[in-house]
Protein backbone atom coordinates (compact mmCIF):
# COMPACT_ATOMS: atom_id res chain seq x y z
CA UNK A 1 0.00 0.00 0.00
CA UNK A 2 1.24 3.58 -0.74
CA UNK A 3 0.33 6.33 1.84
CA UNK A 4 -0.48 9.58 0.54
CA UNK A 5 1.39 12.32 2.32
CA UNK A 6 -1.19 15.08 2.70
CA UNK A 7 -1.31 18.36 4.50
CA UNK A 8 -3.56 20.13 6.96
CA UNK A 9 -4.93 22.20 4.38
CA UNK A 10 -8.48 22.44 3.41
CA UNK A 11 -8.03 20.61 0.24
CA UNK A 12 -5.74 17.98 1.43
CA UNK A 13 -8.44 17.36 4.53
CA UNK A 14 -11.56 16.87 2.09
CA UNK A 15 -8.97 14.28 -0.14
CA UNK A 16 -8.65 11.93 3.56
CA UNK A 17 -12.74 12.67 3.97
CA UNK A 18 -12.70 11.03 0.91
CA UNK A 19 -10.76 7.91 1.83
CA UNK A 20 -12.28 7.84 5.04
CA UNK A 21 -15.87 7.67 3.34
CA UNK A 22 -14.91 4.97 0.93
CA UNK A 23 -13.79 2.99 4.04
CA UNK A 24 -10.31 3.76 4.33
CA UNK A 25 -7.40 4.31 6.96
CA UNK A 26 -6.24 8.36 7.48
CA UNK A 27 -3.94 9.09 10.60
CA UNK A 28 -4.99 13.13 11.44
CA UNK A 29 -3.91 15.17 14.41
CA UNK A 30 -5.92 15.76 17.53
CA UNK A 31 -4.71 18.10 20.44
CA UNK A 32 -3.87 15.02 22.75
CA UNK A 33 -2.02 12.45 20.01
CA UNK A 34 -2.27 11.34 16.68
CA UNK A 35 -5.32 9.05 15.53
CA UNK A 36 -5.72 6.21 13.10
CA UNK A 37 -9.09 6.68 12.01
CA UNK A 38 -11.64 4.93 10.01
CA UNK A 39 -15.66 5.25 9.38
CA UNK A 40 -16.62 4.08 12.99
CA UNK A 41 -20.02 2.32 11.04
CA UNK A 42 -18.64 -0.08 8.91
CA UNK A 43 -16.78 -2.49 10.60
CA UNK A 44 -14.70 -4.20 7.21
CA UNK A 45 -12.97 -0.55 8.07
CA UNK A 46 -12.59 -0.84 11.52
CA UNK A 47 -10.97 -4.07 11.27
CA UNK A 48 -8.23 -2.21 9.07
CA UNK A 49 -7.35 -0.28 12.22
CA UNK A 50 -6.95 -3.73 13.94
CA UNK A 51 -4.86 -4.88 11.11
CA UNK A 52 -2.50 -1.43 10.73
CA UNK A 53 -1.72 -1.95 14.59
CA UNK A 54 -1.19 -5.17 14.82
CA UNK A 55 -4.24 -4.27 17.91
CA UNK A 56 -5.85 -6.92 19.82
CA UNK A 57 -9.18 -7.06 18.71
CA UNK A 58 -10.77 -6.33 22.69
CA UNK A 59 -9.03 -3.29 22.93
CA UNK A 60 -11.98 -0.55 21.84
CA UNK A 61 -11.45 2.04 20.08
CA UNK A 62 -12.62 5.45 20.65
CA UNK A 63 -15.26 7.47 18.51
CA UNK A 64 -14.63 10.86 17.19
CA UNK A 65 -17.50 12.93 16.86
CA UNK A 66 -17.13 16.99 15.06
CA UNK A 67 -20.64 18.02 16.91
CA UNK A 68 -22.55 17.20 19.61
CA UNK A 69 -25.72 16.18 17.27
CA UNK A 70 -23.39 13.18 16.43
CA UNK A 71 -23.60 11.49 19.80
CA UNK A 72 -27.45 10.40 18.60
CA UNK A 73 -25.83 8.48 16.06
CA UNK A 74 -23.42 6.09 18.45
CA UNK A 75 -25.34 6.01 21.98
CA UNK A 76 -29.14 5.56 23.17
CA UNK A 77 -29.25 8.38 25.59
CA UNK A 78 -28.18 11.87 26.77
CA UNK A 79 -27.88 11.85 30.37
CA UNK A 80 -27.84 14.96 32.58
CA UNK A 81 -24.29 13.80 33.32
CA UNK A 82 -23.27 13.97 30.13
CA UNK A 83 -24.51 17.21 29.07
CA UNK A 84 -22.39 18.50 31.74
CA UNK A 85 -19.51 17.54 30.49
CA UNK A 86 -20.48 18.09 27.04
CA UNK A 87 -20.62 21.84 27.85
CA UNK A 88 -17.62 21.87 30.37
CA UNK A 89 -15.04 19.84 28.60
CA UNK A 90 -16.15 19.33 25.11
CA UNK A 91 -14.13 19.76 22.33
CA UNK A 92 -11.09 19.10 24.51
CA UNK A 93 -9.73 15.94 25.58
CA UNK A 94 -12.31 13.77 27.53
CA UNK A 95 -13.77 10.20 26.11
CA UNK A 96 -17.32 9.57 27.90
CA UNK A 97 -18.06 5.91 27.75
CA UNK A 98 -21.89 5.58 27.10
CA UNK A 99 -24.24 2.91 26.34
CA UNK A 100 -24.28 2.07 22.38
CA UNK A 101 -26.92 2.04 19.77
CA UNK A 102 -27.24 -1.45 18.15
CA UNK A 103 -25.86 0.01 14.99
CA UNK A 104 -22.61 0.29 16.06
CA UNK A 105 -20.58 -2.49 15.11
CA UNK A 106 -19.03 -4.39 18.33
CA UNK A 107 -15.96 -4.76 16.46
CA UNK A 108 -15.80 -0.90 16.85
CA UNK A 109 -16.33 -1.42 21.05
CA UNK A 110 -13.93 -4.41 21.41
CA UNK A 111 -17.61 -6.48 21.50
CA UNK A 112 -18.82 -4.30 24.86
CA UNK A 113 -21.61 -2.93 25.17
CA UNK A 114 -20.90 0.51 25.44
CA UNK A 115 -18.69 3.06 23.51
CA UNK A 116 -16.19 5.58 23.76
CA UNK A 117 -16.95 8.87 22.41
CA UNK A 118 -15.24 11.96 22.33
CA UNK A 119 -15.09 15.60 20.21
CA UNK A 120 -11.30 16.92 19.64
CA UNK A 121 -10.53 20.32 20.11
CA UNK A 122 -7.97 19.91 17.16
CA UNK A 123 -10.01 22.08 14.15
CA UNK A 124 -8.11 19.47 11.58
CA UNK A 125 -9.57 16.81 13.52
CA UNK A 126 -13.26 17.90 13.72
CA UNK A 127 -13.14 19.51 9.95
CA UNK A 128 -12.13 16.01 8.62
CA UNK A 129 -15.49 14.03 10.63
CA UNK A 130 -17.22 16.99 9.60
CA UNK A 131 -16.33 16.78 5.41
CA UNK A 132 -16.59 12.72 5.55
CA UNK A 133 -19.78 12.77 7.15
CA UNK A 134 -19.14 9.75 9.02
CA UNK A 135 -18.09 9.66 13.08
CA UNK A 136 -14.60 7.98 12.75
CA UNK A 137 -13.14 5.37 15.55
CA UNK A 138 -9.81 5.90 16.07
CA UNK A 139 -7.33 4.73 18.71
CA UNK A 140 -3.62 6.20 18.84
CA UNK A 141 -1.69 6.46 15.12
CA UNK A 142 0.95 3.57 16.22
CA UNK A 143 1.79 -0.06 16.08
CA UNK A 144 0.30 -1.54 19.25
CA UNK A 145 2.05 -1.21 22.21
CA UNK A 146 4.68 1.35 21.27
CA UNK A 147 4.62 5.07 22.59
CA UNK A 148 1.97 7.32 21.32
CA UNK A 149 2.69 9.66 18.27
CA UNK A 150 2.78 13.31 18.94
CA UNK A 151 4.24 14.36 15.68
CA UNK A 152 3.28 12.84 11.86
CA UNK A 153 6.63 11.79 11.62
CA UNK A 154 6.02 9.35 14.72
CA UNK A 155 3.05 8.10 12.60
CA UNK A 156 4.98 7.39 9.15
CA UNK A 157 7.87 5.49 10.86
CA UNK A 158 5.08 3.03 12.36
CA UNK A 159 2.39 3.32 10.09
CA UNK A 160 3.75 3.77 6.51
CA UNK A 161 2.53 1.53 4.21
CA UNK A 162 0.11 0.38 6.40
CA UNK A 163 -2.60 3.48 6.06
CA UNK A 164 -3.79 4.93 3.32
CA UNK A 165 -3.60 8.45 3.81
CA UNK A 166 -1.22 10.38 7.32
CA UNK A 167 -2.54 13.92 7.38
CA UNK A 168 0.76 16.43 8.67
CA UNK A 169 0.05 18.83 11.19
CA UNK A 170 1.95 20.05 14.08
CA UNK A 171 2.83 18.37 17.19
CA UNK A 172 0.21 17.91 19.46
CA UNK A 173 -0.40 20.15 21.97
CA UNK A 174 -1.03 18.20 25.02
CA UNK A 175 1.23 14.82 24.05
CA UNK A 176 -1.16 12.09 26.75
CA UNK A 177 -4.09 10.81 25.41
CA UNK A 178 -7.85 11.64 26.94
CA UNK A 179 -9.53 11.45 29.82
CA UNK A 180 -11.81 8.31 29.71
CA UNK A 181 -14.76 8.46 32.75
CA UNK A 182 -17.27 5.55 32.62
CA UNK A 183 -21.03 6.88 32.82
CA UNK A 184 -22.69 4.21 32.70
CA UNK A 185 -23.01 3.84 36.57
CA UNK A 186 -24.38 5.49 39.17
CA UNK A 187 -21.39 7.04 39.90
CA UNK A 188 -18.86 7.96 37.48
CA UNK A 189 -15.56 6.19 37.66
CA UNK A 190 -12.52 7.33 35.40
CA UNK A 191 -10.75 4.64 33.62
CA UNK A 192 -7.94 6.58 31.96
CA UNK A 193 -6.37 9.58 33.36
CA UNK A 194 -5.88 12.29 31.15
CA UNK A 195 -5.10 15.83 31.10
CA UNK A 196 -8.66 16.48 33.07
CA UNK A 197 -8.11 15.42 36.20
CA UNK A 198 -10.96 13.65 38.88
CA UNK A 199 -11.00 17.26 40.84
CA UNK A 200 -11.97 18.95 37.47
CA UNK A 201 -14.75 16.15 36.75
CA UNK A 202 -16.07 16.36 40.14
CA UNK A 203 -16.12 20.38 40.06
CA UNK A 204 -18.30 20.02 36.76
CA UNK A 205 -20.55 17.37 38.38
CA UNK A 206 -20.88 18.55 41.37
CA UNK A 207 -20.77 14.91 43.00
CA UNK A 208 -18.05 12.37 43.38
CA UNK A 209 -15.70 10.45 41.20
CA UNK A 210 -14.00 7.25 41.67
CA UNK A 211 -10.43 6.18 40.11
CA UNK A 212 -10.83 2.69 38.62
CA UNK A 213 -9.14 1.10 40.94
CA UNK A 214 -6.68 -0.98 38.41
CA UNK A 215 -5.32 2.66 37.33
CA UNK A 216 -1.83 2.54 38.21
CA UNK A 217 -1.79 -1.61 38.75
CA UNK A 218 0.45 -3.97 36.69
CA UNK A 219 -2.47 -5.57 34.59
CA UNK A 220 -0.10 -8.77 34.86
CA UNK A 221 -1.48 -9.17 38.30
CA UNK A 222 -5.01 -9.85 37.07
CA UNK A 223 -6.19 -13.12 35.79
CA UNK A 224 -9.52 -11.77 34.11
CA UNK A 225 -9.93 -8.11 33.13
CA UNK A 226 -11.88 -7.05 29.93
CA UNK A 227 -10.34 -3.30 29.01
CA UNK A 228 -13.64 -0.73 29.04
CA UNK A 229 -11.14 1.81 27.31
CA UNK A 230 -7.60 1.98 25.42
CA UNK A 231 -4.49 1.43 27.25
CA UNK A 232 -6.06 -0.43 30.36
CA UNK A 233 -4.85 -3.96 29.96
CA UNK A 234 -2.08 -4.65 27.17
CA UNK A 235 1.53 -3.67 27.09
CA UNK A 236 1.35 0.98 26.34
CA UNK A 237 3.73 2.97 25.43
CA UNK A 238 6.77 0.68 25.46
CA UNK A 239 10.35 1.99 24.20
CA UNK A 240 12.69 -0.63 22.79
CA UNK A 241 15.20 -0.02 25.24
CA UNK A 242 14.58 -1.26 29.24
CA UNK A 243 13.37 1.51 31.00
CA UNK A 244 13.40 1.92 34.73
CA UNK A 245 11.49 4.60 37.11
CA UNK A 246 13.02 6.15 40.34
CA UNK A 247 10.93 6.86 42.70
CA UNK A 248 11.50 8.76 45.80
CA UNK A 249 12.78 12.33 47.37
CA UNK A 250 13.95 14.35 44.19
CA UNK A 251 17.48 14.57 45.42
CA UNK A 252 18.07 10.63 46.29
CA UNK A 253 16.08 10.48 42.85
CA UNK A 254 18.53 12.27 40.77
CA UNK A 255 21.66 10.72 42.64
CA UNK A 256 20.34 7.37 42.64
CA UNK A 257 19.79 7.83 38.69
CA UNK A 258 23.82 9.29 38.15
CA UNK A 259 25.04 6.12 40.31
CA UNK A 260 22.81 3.87 37.89
CA UNK A 261 23.94 5.97 34.88
CA UNK A 262 27.49 5.18 36.23
CA UNK A 263 27.59 1.63 36.59
CA UNK A 264 25.42 1.17 33.26
CA UNK A 265 28.18 3.37 31.34
CA UNK A 266 30.67 1.25 32.81
CA UNK A 267 29.68 -1.60 31.23
CA UNK A 268 29.63 0.05 27.49
CA UNK A 269 25.46 0.70 27.62
CA UNK A 270 24.33 3.76 26.19
CA UNK A 271 22.19 6.42 28.80
CA UNK A 272 18.60 8.71 28.48
CA UNK A 273 17.86 10.28 31.80
CA UNK A 274 14.09 11.84 31.96
CA UNK A 275 13.37 14.41 34.68
CA UNK A 276 10.57 17.21 34.67
CA UNK A 277 11.05 18.17 37.93
CA UNK A 278 7.95 18.48 38.59
CA UNK A 279 6.41 20.21 35.67
CA UNK A 280 4.06 18.29 34.77
CA UNK A 281 2.80 19.79 31.20
CA UNK A 282 6.26 19.45 30.07
CA UNK A 283 6.41 16.47 30.81
CA UNK A 284 3.09 15.43 29.29
CA UNK A 285 3.89 17.22 26.53
CA UNK A 286 7.29 15.89 26.19
CA UNK A 287 7.13 11.75 27.39
CA UNK A 288 6.61 9.75 24.19
CA UNK A 289 8.45 12.41 22.05
CA UNK A 290 11.16 11.62 24.06
CA UNK A 291 10.95 7.62 24.23
CA UNK A 292 10.84 7.38 20.29
CA UNK A 293 13.80 9.27 20.15
CA UNK A 294 15.61 7.64 22.83
CA UNK A 295 14.92 4.32 20.61
CA UNK A 296 16.05 6.79 17.11
CA UNK A 297 19.43 7.11 18.97
CA UNK A 298 19.69 3.42 20.09
CA UNK A 299 20.43 4.02 23.65
CA UNK A 300 20.12 0.85 25.98
CA UNK A 301 18.92 1.99 28.96
CA UNK A 302 16.09 5.09 30.12
CA UNK A 303 16.11 6.18 33.52
CA UNK A 304 13.05 8.71 34.83
CA UNK A 305 12.92 10.38 37.66
CA UNK A 306 8.70 9.29 38.64
CA UNK A 307 5.66 12.40 38.69
CA UNK A 308 4.03 13.32 41.99
CA UNK A 309 1.08 11.66 41.35
CA UNK A 310 -1.48 14.13 41.59
CA UNK A 311 -3.12 16.01 38.70
CA UNK A 312 -1.72 15.98 35.35
CA UNK A 313 1.08 13.88 36.87
CA UNK A 314 -0.77 10.87 38.52
CA UNK A 315 -1.52 10.81 34.62
CA UNK A 316 1.50 10.71 32.62
CA UNK A 317 2.79 8.81 35.68
CA UNK A 318 -0.02 5.74 34.49
CA UNK A 319 2.10 6.38 31.00
CA UNK A 320 5.33 5.94 32.61
CA UNK A 321 4.56 3.12 34.60
CA UNK A 322 3.36 0.65 31.74
CA UNK A 323 6.23 2.22 29.50
CA UNK A 324 8.60 0.86 31.82
CA UNK A 325 6.37 -2.33 32.48
CA UNK A 326 6.47 -1.51 36.03
CA UNK A 327 9.80 -1.54 36.41
CA UNK A 328 10.40 0.64 39.55
CA UNK A 329 13.12 1.38 42.14
CA UNK A 330 12.15 2.95 45.33
CA UNK A 331 14.91 5.00 46.66
CA UNK A 332 15.71 5.48 50.41
CA UNK A 333 15.84 8.20 51.82
CA UNK A 334 19.58 9.18 53.15
CA UNK A 335 21.16 6.32 51.27
CA UNK A 336 22.21 5.29 47.55
CA UNK A 337 20.63 2.20 48.26
CA UNK A 338 17.62 1.23 46.62
CA UNK A 339 15.27 -1.55 45.76
CA UNK A 340 13.40 -3.20 42.93
CA UNK A 341 9.23 -3.09 43.38
CA UNK A 342 9.16 -6.06 41.12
Amino acid sequence: MKTKILTDKIEDIEIAANIIAGGGLVAFPTETVYGLGADAMNPEAVKKIYRAKDRPSDNPTIVHISSNADMKRVTTEITHDMEVLMKKFWPGPMTMVVPKKKELPYVTTGNLETVGIRMPENEVARKLIELSGCVIAAPSANLSGKPSPTTYQHVIDDLQGRVDAVICSRQCRIGIESTVIDLTEEEPVILRPGFFTRENIQWALKKPVIMDPTINKDPRDEDEFHPKAPGMKYKHYAPSAEMIIFQGEQDEVLDAMDLEKRERESLGQQVCILSYEGDEAAAAHDFFAELRQADKEGYDIILAAALPEKGIGFSVMNRMLKSAGFNIRRVEVGSNDYSNSR
